[in-house]
């Protein structure tokens, strides 16, 4: 496992964006629920804050991605910040590295090109008649259902 890939380096989310470990602030806490004597003693739980406004990273991409990038994080971002935390593993480097992949996860999916979008189509003229008969045959049947009032 090289630097770049353990969770102390930096953070390489794209060829083009790549977060420093300056870049990423780390908060430590211990974890709730079970873990047995361990639980009260290690600082498990993990919370990596990134400041995609103030990222040299973010500001060296092409302006239409950088665009794109801060309007997918919009929602996450807590003033101006985004936090993720972990604490599903019992060691705080798991923690560490789950949080990473989280956040380049988020980042990956914000830089993702935005979907082709759908050409209108039409019907086609069978699938019209199956409708439209199968609409008939259950009109009849709900037809014979109903009650006939004879003078």
């Amino acid at each position: 496992m090289s630097a770049s890939d353990s969770a102390y380096g930096a953070l390489r989310v794209t060829d083009a964006l790549v977060l420093g470990a300056d870049e990423l602030r780390w908060r430590f806490s211990r974890s709730s629920g079970p873990g047995g004597q361990g639980v009260n003693t290690a600082d498990s739980r993990v919370e990596l804050v990134w400041e995609p406004g103030a990222s040299p990273a973010v500001l060296a991409l092409p302006e239409a991605q950088r665009e794109r990038l801060l309007a997918r994080l919009g929602p996450s971002l807590v003033n101006g910040t985004i936090t993720i935390a972990a604490s599903e593993h019992r060691a705080q480097l798991r923690n560490r590295e789950e949080a990473r992949t989280r956040l380049a996860g988020q980042l990956r999916a914000g830089l993702a090109p935005p979907p082709r979008s759908r050409r209108p189509t039409r019907p086609t003229r069978g699938s019209v008649e199956r409708r439209l008969g199968a609409k008939a045959v259950r009109a009849s049947v709900k037809a014979q259902r109903r009650r006939r009032w004879d003078d």
